[in-house]
């Protein structure tokens, strides 16, 4: 076992501000009791709710049980970096069906590299001021239950819309996690109470309905799940519904109360590229496939390929008034190599036609 720093109960404190000192909003030391989490998540994937996303159900061992994932491990360190950007205002972008919505947190720069470099240098602070540790970090690139070892390190509680939320910050943020094999002590204050009260806003505004429950969502159904995760074409009943949104859904983030207090992020890795935070359907629709490889470099948006960012244009143009230029874009691209993108912009030209 590594030695302890002289102050071991201090030490939940001084790594917040270290945490700090590199730019992250929140740090704490989580308790690894995840039984009940596990049960959720074995119950949620029995009703098949994660749709395509097999890779939820593979070693769930390593995410009820660190020490799966990082053999020695004893602690999680979480963390969470605020990512808010100065955008256009996401309401007025949604209201605009001749506009393209891109999930907020997708606007910048693809934050797994960040959060996974300053967590490397926060656990060589650890390795310098507390004793040389074996550690691993974690930036949504493991199997790891991210949400409930944040909600056991103090930094908030999981609501209704499944996302962690804080009474300071809201949920527009991300996490990221270090496994390590120092023991260290878990921060005196008590685990955050759950603050969504009789609150239903998130659940009631889902435009696909993808909730079907407080703290239980479809993922089949959920418009986040389906322009980044899905492959092949959207069910037919749920285009129509998925309004201008072609990658990603904040709806239930921005109906929140407890999101009126988050602040905008001043990392200016998280500026908005490219206008992408209130482009026109028409004109990405004509990006070719150079063009969005070079536009979208370095950013989340590439979880996509070129074909399903048409696909997903090709339904939101369907959802656009009808008009000449639109009509003209979807007619450029019917006979596009890939059968999905064809399939939706059959769909769009005959909403268009009517």
């Amino acid at each position: 076992m590594p030695p302890f720093y002289e102050d071991h109960a201090a030490l939940p404190v001084r790594i917040k501000r270290w945490a700090a000192e590199l730019g992250f909003a929140d740090a704490g030391i989580a308790e690894l009791t995840l039984d009940a989490d596990v049960a959720h998540l074995k119950s949620w994937l029995a009703e098949g709710l994660h749709g395509q996303m097999a890779f939820l159900g593979r070693e769930i061992e390593k995410r009820a049980h660190p020490s799966g994932l990082m053999p020695g491990t004893v602690s999680v360190i979480s963390v969470r970096l605020d990512y808010k950007p100065q955008a256009e205002i996401a309401e007025a972008v949604l209201a605009d069906a001749e506009a393209a919505y891109v999930s907020r947190y997708a606007l910048g720069r693809d934050y797994h590299k960040l959060v996974r470099s300053r967590l490397l240098k926060l656990g060589a602070k650890l390795e310098a001021e507390i004793a040389p540790h074996g550690f691993r970090v974690l930036a949504d690139s493991a199997p790891a239950l991210e949400k409930a070892l944040a909600r056991n390190a103090r930094l908030g509680w999981i609501g209704k819309n499944t996302l962690l939320l804080n009474r300071k910050a809201g949920s527009w943020f991300f996490l990221g996690e270090i496994y390590t094999d120092l023991a260290l002590p878990l921060d005196a204050k008590p685990l955050a109470r759950n603050h969504c009260g009789s609150c239903t806003a998130c659940l009631d505004v889902c435009p696909t309905k993808a909730f079907i429950g407080p703290y239980r969502l479809d993922a089949r159904k959920c418009i986040s799940y389906l322009t980044i995760e899905h492959r092949g074409v959207f069910p037919v009943e749920l285009r129509a519904l998925m309004g201008n949104r072609i990658f990603g859904c904040d709806d239930c983030q921005l109906v929140c109360p407890w999101n009126r207090y988050a602040q905008t992020t001043v990392e200016s890795d998280f500026t908005p590229r490219n206008g992408l935070d209130a482009a026109r359907l028409v004109d990405l629709f004509g990006w070719d496939e150079a063009t969005w490889l070079r536009r979208t470099e370095g950013m989340a948006l590439r979880r996509l390929d070129h074909a399903r960012w048409l696909r997903n244009i090709a339904v939101a143009l369907g959802n656009a008034p009808a008009s000449a230029a639109v009509i003209a874009a979807l007619t450029a691209r019917q006979d596009h190599a890939d059968e999905a993108v064809r399939e939706h912009v059959r769909w769009a030209l005959e909403r268009q036609r009517c």
